[in-house]
């Protein structure tokens, strides 16, 4: 077992989420890191985890990708896309309700999803799903701390949610390994559709960052120079 992986996806989290107590991060700055890390995402879909679960020759491997496409859009209900960067405040919520469950909900699915695929560190790709997770965690973790303050609660009870938070991706990852470890049908099968649906909620979440990020149709070359960034340093990792 891989600990160094799990403090690593962890880590990514707190780190990002407290950097909002120490520095104030714009609404612009935050959308330049989420272009990158969309653009990521997207480029390690295509030139490497589809790539790799389609070799793998696992029947129906589409279908898998598509219910991770259209899961994301059903979980975005609850969590309002704060796994693009949308951050939600409602008046009504801050006078009824300390914390908005429903979002918390949809977006620990989420992250709980994102883990599994990693507990099979036996692919070429893992090391860009892991890059990919930890880089789509830094904009989440900003994103959700500054709700969390915008919110009707303390800055110890954002922390802990934070911390809660930061738990649930190497939850998944944990719960994906004992599963594979005692599971009886086809392990590699497994971890192909598991895979699979990862990817479906990829290339959602890209691709809806990608397409937001430029305002009102208008060209923005600095988020397009951030977007071939993020895609370039996906094409010439090793």
């Amino acid at each position: 077992m891989n600990y160094f992986m799990y403090v690593l996806i962890f880590l990514s989290v707190i780190v990002s989420g407290m950097s909002v107590l120490a520095i104030h991060i714009s609404t612009k700055n935050l959308k330049l890191i989420l272009s990158f890390s969309g653009a990521y995402l997207f480029a390690i879909s295509v030139l490497h985890l589809i790539p790799e679960i389609y070799l793998s020759h696992s029947q129906n491997i589409g279908i898998y990708i598509l219910i991770g496409f259209f899961a994301q859009i059903l979980l975005e209900f609850f969590s309002e896309g704060i796994e693009h960067g949308h951050i939600h405040i409602h008046k009504h919520e801050q006078a009824h309700s300390a914390f908005p469950f429903a979002m918390m909900i949809g977006l620990s699915i989420h992250s709980f999803l994102e883990g599994m695929p990693l507990a099979n560190p036996n692919t070429d790709s893992h090391s860009f799903l892991l890059t990919g997770i930890v880089m789509h965690n830094i904009p989440i973790a900003i994103a959700l701390m500054t709700m969390l303050l915008q919110s009707n609660i303390t800055k110890t009870k954002a922390v802990m949610w934070l911390i809660i938070f930061a738990s649930i991706t190497p939850l998944g990852t944990f719960t994906s390994y004992a599963i594979g470890e005692n599971i009886i049908f086809n392990f590699s099968s497994y971890f192909d559709k598991i895979m699979a649906v990862v990817v479906g909620i990829f290339l959602h979440i890209s691709t809806t960052i990608l397409f937001e990020s430029s305002e009102n149709h208008r060209f923005n070359l600095i988020k397009f120079l951030v977007i071939i960034l993020g895609a370039g340093f996906a094409m010439f990792s090793l």
